[in-house]
């Protein structure tokens, strides 16, 4: 069978303020395009053509434009919100497909992009439900000032709001921001069950670090006192933070290294093969991985790369990935996802707490979870490991 060989973006920060997930992204990505193209039986070769934004968000844009001018439809990318939403309507304009593999906080639509990352039904809602049986009900949030921090936020305000819950404070910096002594002095004095973190990158793993030894300095068991819980913190960030503060985290994901299925340790063991200089690999390098396997048999199956034809192949396709069974869900162009929650520990691994019992159909909007007879039925049920 002859393949066809086709072109595909990937463009992914490598370097700058996020480039530690960035290049995870790049790696998966990669990954899959070699797998894919040592399969004969494939029917496809893919050619990257590989773009590095270096985290400046006015960059991504004129790539797309000028990945879409040399013929490349289909565009494998983006790590944050606002690079996403600065390129869709270029992708819309012209009648392309990005490919968009990261944890984001839904309320989005768009018939120009493939989603297999995280929906808010997949992470949000679950660590909602963990925090408050757990912890308690009083939220203290920080996160990065744009649109990953402020809709984060809100949707766990008002989640928490209606389980009579209440969110202490919300505070924002800027992308790349480092001194968070302030904002710490205003946790200890709002004493909340837990914190809440939407920051990205090096202002993330700043404030890791900082409160750890704030709460040090004071007597305080940071992880049992103010435990602080995520939805887009990973294994190579825990290498960031460094050993000083690296356990005790909570993360809310669908993919941890740590899931011990033979799938899994062999992509693990393959990505430590391909890149063992690192970064590990993490929850968005394998949404990465996923978004290229499946373009990969998208274009097999139309037989080229026309959106159309593409979006009718990709419908319902599923995939045995290393998280377990995805699938991609038609009416959206979301995955069904399996939603876990983990704890860091020491060894820049997650403990598996609990994890639904299959896979979880996407849910962008919250409009399942929003009605009340729903609810029960439609929030992802989550079984201890």
């Amino acid at each position: 069978m002859a393949s066809l060989r086709y072109p595909i973006g990937i463009l992914f920060s490598a370097t700058g303020s996020y480039g530690t997930v960035g290049r995870t992204m790049l790696n998966g990505a990669l990954m899959a395009c070699r797998a894919v193209n040592a399969d004969a039986s494939a029917g496809v070769e893919l050619v990257p053509t590989v773009v590095d934004p270096a985290s400046d968000l006015s960059a991504y844009a004129p790539a797309v434009e000028t990945m879409l001018d040399a013929g490349i439809r289909h565009v494998v990318g983006c790590y944050t919100s606002s690079s996403r939403k600065d390129v869709i309507p270029i992708f819309e304009k012209r009648d392309a497909l990005l490919w968009y593999p990261a944890h984001y906080e839904g309320f989005e639509s768009s018939a120009n992009v493939v989603y297999t990352g995280t929906a808010p039904n997949h992470h949000m809602s679950p660590l909602v439900d963990h925090l408050v049986s757990r912890f308690g009900k009083r939220a203290f949030c920080v996160g990065s000032n744009y649109i990953w921090g402020w809709e984060s936020n809100r949707v766990l305000r008002e989640d928490i709001t209606q389980r009579g819950g209440k969110v202490l404070a919300e505070r924002y910096f800027a992308v790349g921001e480092r001194d968070f002594s302030a904002i710490i002095a205003a946790i200890f004095e709002a004493g909340p069950d837990f914190v809440f973190n939407a920051l990205i990158g090096q202002s993330a793993y700043a404030f890791f670090r900082q409160f750890r030894r704030a709460c040090e300095a004071r007597g305080i068991d940071q992880k049992t006192r103010f435990p602080i819980a995520s939805c887009n913190l990973s294994e190579p960030e825990l290498a960031e933070i460094g050993p000083e503060a690296i356990d005790g985290h909570l993360s809310s994901s669908v993919y941890f290294a740590s899931i011990d299925t033979p799938v899994n340790r062999a992509f693990v063991a393959g990505y430590q093969a391909m890149f063992p200089d690192g970064p590990v690999v993490s929850a968005e390098a394998e949404a990465a991985y996923i978004a290229v396997r499946f373009l990969a048999e998208a274009l097999r199956d139309a037989g080229g790369g026309d959106i159309a034809p593409v979006k009718a192949a990709l419908a319902g396709q599923s995939l045995d990935a290393p998280q377990g069974k995805v699938t991609i869900d038609p009416e959206t162009m979301h995955c069904y996802l399996t939603p876990r929650i983990g704890r860091s520990s020491p060894d820049g691994q997650f403990d598996i707490l609990v994890e639904a019992d299959r896979p979880v159909r996407p849910d962008p909007y919250l409009v399942r979870a929003a009605a009340p007879l729903e609810a029960v039925a439609q929030r992802p049920k989550l079984r201890v490991v």
